[in-house]
């Protein structure tokens, strides 16, 4: 309801005066006598109480527009953030592009074929992200989040992933070649058709890891990998896996031709 009605009519002056104890508080008092007597003389205008529920209005409308283009808001936000992610490809650092890919996954847009080769991505938060073909080979992913995520047909060649999770990520037909997952949790991941050749594997964990199909695994680093599917240590073996402790006598096995 309006706030606007008609206000009381003031006393007059001289009973106002009767009630001032203290004669320097008289110029005080008047003024407020004169204000009174303006907010009673404007309170009957109609125009005014009409202004009131034109504001309210106003309000009203606005906030109905704010939620019409909403839609459009999130268009701009969105072609904002791929053209950050687009700019800064071929390039090192990050370039906001953290942000950007974390709050396009966000709002559930496809990262189908993003580029971010080389790019410093660390501990970027992309769970259940749709990474589908992306090539994100060199990056560095040290503690990213992508749990569920969806890296089919990825390119994580020289990727450094250490610490990272990827539990229950879908890895299939993924090229894992000399990427760095040391410690990283591949827990539940599907690795059908990946090809994980000089990958070092040192520390993972592979609880429930799918590994029957995995492409390839010639002097991947297993040492120490952590609740090993039942018979995962002894295939890997026999198809060129390696478990060696120190990485400089890893490195030296790996770069002989």
């Amino acid at each position: 309801m309006p706030t606007i009605g008609a206000k009381p009519r003031p006393e007059p002056w001289v009973k106002c005066r009767e009630s001032i104890r203290y004669g320097w508080l008289k110029p005080f008092y008047w003024l407020e006598w004169v204000w009174q007597w303006n907010t009673h003389l404007l309170s009957s205008w109609a125009f005014l109480e009409f202004l009131e529920y034109l504001g309210r209005f106003s309000v009203l409308v606005a906030v109905i527009f704010y939620f019409w283009e909403t839609p459009d808001r999130h268009k701009q936000k969105h072609y904002q953030a791929w053209q950050v992610i687009n700019t800064a490809q071929g390039k090192g650092g990050s370039g906001g592009r953290i942000e950007a890919l974390q709050e396009l996954n966000h709002d559930h847009v496809p990262l189908t074929g993003v580029n971010a080769a080389g790019a410093f991505l660390m501990g970027v938060r992309l769970e259940k992200a749709h990474l589908l073909r992306c090539d994100l080979s060199a990056a560095d992913l040290r503690n990213a989040d992508l749990k569920s995520a969806d890296l089919e047909f990825s390119n994580l060649k020289e990727a450094n992933l250490r610490s990272g999770d990827l539990r229950n990520g879908d890895l299939e037909n993924a090229d894992l070649e000399d990427a760095d997952l040391s410690e990283a949790n591949l827990s539940g991941a599907d690795l059908a058709g990946a090809s994980l050749a000089r990958t070092n594997l040192r520390g993972c964990d592979l609880k429930d890891l799918k590994w029957k199909e995995i492409a390839g695994i010639k002097l991947a680093n297993i040492y120490q990998v952590k609740n090993a599917p039942p018979g995962f240590i002894d295939w890997a073996t026999q198809k060129g896996a390696v478990a060696i402790a120190s990485d400089d006598e890893w490195l030296r096995l790996t770069a002989q031709p």
